[in-house]
């Protein structure tokens, strides 16, 4: 390594033990390669524009990433794991009805879907995963596959209480994704004009909710096939 690519740590990283610097060193590289990778995407983006965005010397970036595709693979598993999956809390719905509870998860889904981030990195995925194996399955698992996983619990405690009725939970999840990326999500990954006012996310989320309690009522067809 060239003695000019030896960064100085600060007084806080001296500090710190070697673990929690190193854990803290790696948490500003991937807040830097975020940045750039969604502004530039994967060709766009250079080592050396990660390295100056995230603060660092290039020899302490190869420190903790061998080459671009490892960091890029680390910034879509860390975005997936920590944003794009919503977080959902049975306690914040036990007190109302499970349609007004769906409409809630509607409107809390499609507001984090069409922000400028999770547009971009589905976009950079989509674009890149052909080149990347392990991309899409990395996104899946950490992203949405994480999030349909949790959003079946949820189902199952619904089913539990007599709310809706479904053999295939997971199904059921998928379903309710698939209609919260309908009107307003599908047209701001096209760029397309829409409009995405917290009214009218309002407004889809309750048509969404209704349509999802519609399909999956206690003794429903679609329920019972």
């Amino acid at each position: 390594m060239n003695k000019n690519d030896i960064s100085v740590p600060t007084e806080t990283e001296a500090s710190l033990p070697e673990s929690a610097a190193s854990n803290a060193k790696r948490r500003q590289i991937l807040d830097g390669a975020e940045a750039i990778f969604l502004e530039s995407g994967y060709e766009g983006a250079s080592m050396s524009q990660i390295a100056c965005r995230a603060g660092v010397s290039k020899g302490t970036l190869y420190n903790h990433f061998e080459n671009k595709a490892a960091l890029f693979g680390a910034v879509i598993e860390d975005l997936s794991r920590g944003k794009l999956a919503p977080f959902i809390c049975q306690s914040q719905v036990t007190a109302i009805t499970c349609e007004e509870a769906f409409v809630q998860l509607a409107e809390r889904f499609i507001t984090t879907l069409v922000q400028p981030g999770p547009q971009r990195l589905y976009r950079i995925v989509v674009s890149e995963a052909p080149h990347f194996p392990d991309l899409a399955d990395t996104f899946w698992r950490h992203g949405f596959g994480r999030t349909v996983n949790t959003l079946a619990k949820w189902i199952e405690h619904w089913i539990e209480q007599g709310a809706i009725e479904t053999d295939d939970p997971v199904f059921a999840a998928e379903q309710f994704m698939a209609l919260c990326q309908t009107r307003i999500v599908q047209r701001k990954r096209f760029e397309l004009p829409v409009d995405s006012s917290p009214e009218h996310v309002r407004w889809v989320a309750r048509r969404i909710g209704h349509a999802f309690m519609a399909i999956y009522k206690p003794g429903s067809q679609t329920a019972e096939g």
